[in-house]
């Protein structure tokens, strides 16, 4: 009787060990699903490049917004790995998918084409299919200022005609808020 006794002694010991190495592992767990999905996406919108005058339907690039168009492929292809775009959004308007085609040739990217109208569509679809990635988004004079407020929530001025040289970075972190730093090139 005394060896039964002293094997419920014994057992009782193993459950706290159990259950504290079984709630180590849940928070092992937790922990490394936490650091997985707090990545950040990085979205980048800005306008067409410079477009010719006629036809005034659906004009091409001008020879100016050509060589925008060059240049952006040149500054984002030699982005390092880590930092590359990995997806681009375009509105069905020639000039938009003219800005990107340089640059979407160099990195081997898909170009996605939304309805310029549809600013809801592309800021859902660049934030949830490219979580954690880094994304391009081209768009209008009309249409820019409106992406970066629904991606980000803050409220952007109207941007003019005349204005091609701005990019709008919008850092989306998975568990705090928004940032938006506008950059100016000539």
């Amino acid at each position: 009787m005394h060896k039964e006794f002293a094997n419920l002694r014994r057992r009782p010991l193993f459950a706290p060990v159990w259950l504290a190495a079984l709630g180590a592992a849940l928070v092992i767990a937790l922990a490394i699903w936490i650091f997985a999905s707090a990545s950040t996406t990085t979205i980048l919108v800005m306008r067409h490049a410079e477009k010719a005058t006629l036809p005034a339907e659906d004009p091409p690039l001008s020879m100016a917004g050509e060589g925008r168009a060059q240049e952006l492929a040149h500054v984002l292809g030699e982005a390092p790995a880590e930092f590359r775009i990995q997806g681009i959004f375009v509105s069905e308007f020639r000039r938009t998918q003219e800005t990107v085609r340089p640059l979407a040739n160099r990195l081997g990217v898909p170009v996605i084409v939304v309805p310029a109208a549809d600013i809801a569509l592309v800021a859902d679809r660049a934030r949830n299919e490219y979580r954690g990635g880094h994304v391009l988004i081209v768009g209008h004079s009309n249409t820019v200022p409106e992406i970066v407020e629904r991606l980000s929530g803050h409220k952007m001025p109207a941007m003019a005609e005349t204005e091609y040289g701005i990019v709008y970075v919008i850092s989306l972190p998975r568990f705090s808020r928004a940032s938006v730093t506008r950059l100016d090139f000539p």
